[in-house]
């Protein structure tokens, strides 16, 4: 019994310290393509969320965000005048402290939507 014990001692720690590492390093699970782009699909549904797609999945979201990158065609942002970046949007309205609105839909050049915010001004 002694020396069952003190080979259970040798087994554990008694300094608080604990080797983690595994005997083989860990291996990267493959998905199939069809796989990963039904996952991918499934974040790009209306309302979903990326985390959410990857729990159900049991994968990290980063894994999920960088199949977008991937996957999805790559869009080129429309570079305005000043040398910033514009995204697409579907639909701007401003409201002016004077009582004027500006609803716009639709893409239009920054210069002419600059002149209207400055003649409205």
């Amino acid at each position: 019994m002694i020396g069952r014990m003190a080979a259970a001692a040798n087994e554990v720690s008694t300094s608080g310290l604990v080797d983690t590492k595994q005997s083989r390093p860990a291996r990267r699970r493959e998905w199939p393509e069809e796989r990963k782009r039904q996952m991918v699909a499934e974040t790009l549904e209306a309302g979903s969320s990326v985390s959410i797609v990857a729990r159900r999945h049991d994968v990290n979201a980063n894994q999920l965000f960088k199949g977008r990158r991937e996957t999805l065609p790559k869009e080129s942002p429309a570079m305005t005048e000043g040398g910033g970046t514009m995204l697409p949007v579907g639909f701007i309205e401003i409201e002016f402290g004077c009582g004027a609105r500006v609803c716009i839909r639709g893409e239009v050049a920054p210069a002419t939507l600059r002149r209207v915010i400055e003649l409205l001004r």
